[in-house]
């Protein structure tokens, strides 16, 4: 009698012949989705609806800010006193009362608008003085 040793299956012989049961295959592929999320999320930039719309809304609001004090800075320095109202504007202590200087003077008001953003004022006269 011969007797036969076993061979000793290799790691690919025994994943070939590896049949694993409904359950293990359930829970392999919500860790894999679960895993996936965290992810993509944590890492990979995914953002829900909620907040790529808040996002954008920031965004498209500072953009208007942005512009509206562009068009505030070249309506002042348009003005046919821009010289002497720069002076006066340098003048004054803090931000404030520059922003209220803005204001008063109607450079940071826009067409079509009843009343003015203090944000687009603010940012007028922090360009004016820079």
């Amino acid at each position: 009698m011969t007797t036969v040793t076993p061979t000793k299956e290799t790691l690919f012989q025994r994943f070939d012949s590896y049949q694993p049961s409904k359950s293990i295959l359930i829970w392999a592929c919500g860790m894999t989705a679960v895993a996936t999320m965290v992810v993509g999320f944590g890492w990979g930039g995914w953002v829900t609806g909620g907040s790529a719309l808040k996002t954008a809304t920031d965004a498209g609001e500072l953009a208007k800010i942005e512009l509206a004090s562009a068009i505030c800075v070249d309506r002042f320095k348009t003005a046919p006193d821009s010289a002497t109202k720069l002076v006066e504007l340098k003048a004054l202590s803090d931000s404030y009362k520059r922003r209220q200087f803005i204001e008063s003077g109607g450079w940071a008001s826009m067409p079509g608008q009843s009343s003015v953003n203090g944000r687009i004022a603010e940012r007028c006269s922090a360009a004016l003085s820079a």
